[in-house]
């Protein structure tokens, strides 16, 4: 599969939906749920304010990101994927409280109005988008003057370095063998792939000023296998 490539990105998704929770929580030992709590700190939403979850998947971040904003706080999420937002939408039944509206739509087009939104998150999405650079861009623009904005994705490293190759050690030995086990090899070693023409921390921050971002920082988490590129619109 060739990264970047958005119908076949949203074919994968819709085949892995139904086991990819239980697989991230194989994988990363249930970590997944504490960086993305992290990422939130980080950018301290406020009750009643509206936020977007862009490639907002089967709703993890989403319905973590609800919770904090209540009460009258409101998150749009967003996924070009059918079958991740079914799962999404069933998981937000168990608590009908939270205000979520789930959109299926492209996150470098996402058809809402600039300016629209009080921050936005996006969780292992940015990866997969066919222009990261626009992916900023289209969330700058729905962007308030002085929003804030997370991405949480894997962090690019040096192959030759040891946390590269740890990395590497990671994703070949350890993630495709279990989504293997399950059905999914290809899927998953998708994953390698796409991360060779995904731009590093550096890089990412200078798309992001680019398109617009007042302020962008990249932290690492993990010991710098995974990255977070905090920005201010």
């Amino acid at each position: 599969m060739k990264p970047g490539d958005p119908a076949a990105v949203e074919q994968l998704f819709d085949e892995v939906a139904p086991r990819y929770d239980r697989l991230n929580d194989w994988l990363s030992l249930g970590l997944h749920r504490i960086w993305k709590r992290q990422l939130l700190r980080w950018v301290h939403p406020r009750a009643g304010e509206v936020w977007l979850d862009l490639c907002c998947g089967t709703g993890d971040l989403a319905l973590q990101l609800a919770r904090t904003l209540r009460p009258r706080g409101r998150v749009i999420a967003l996924d070009a994927a059918a079958a991740p937002l079914q799962q999404a939408q069933r998981r937000h039944r168990r608590e009908p409280w939270l205000a979520v509206d789930w959109l299926q739509g492209d996150a470098l087009d996402t058809g809402l109005s600039s300016g629209c939104a009080d921050g936005a998150v996006m969780a292992y999405g940015l990866r997969n988008l066919r222009d990261p650079g626009e992916g900023l861009q289209e969330m700058r623009r729905l962007l308030r003057p002085g929003a804030r904005a997370a991405v949480l994705d894997f962090n690019r490293l040096n192959p030759e370095l040891a946390a590269g190759r740890f990395q590497t050690f990671y994703l070949r030995n350890l993630v495709v063998p279990v989504a293997a086990a399950n059905g999914l090899r290809d899927h998953y070693a998708y994953l390698e792939e796409s991360l060779r023409s995904f731009p590093n921390g550096q890089v990412q921050e200078c798309l992001a000023l680019d398109v617009g971002f007042s302020t962008a920082r990249h932290r690492v988490l993990m010991a710098g296998q995974m990255g977070a590129l905090l920005l201010q619109a």
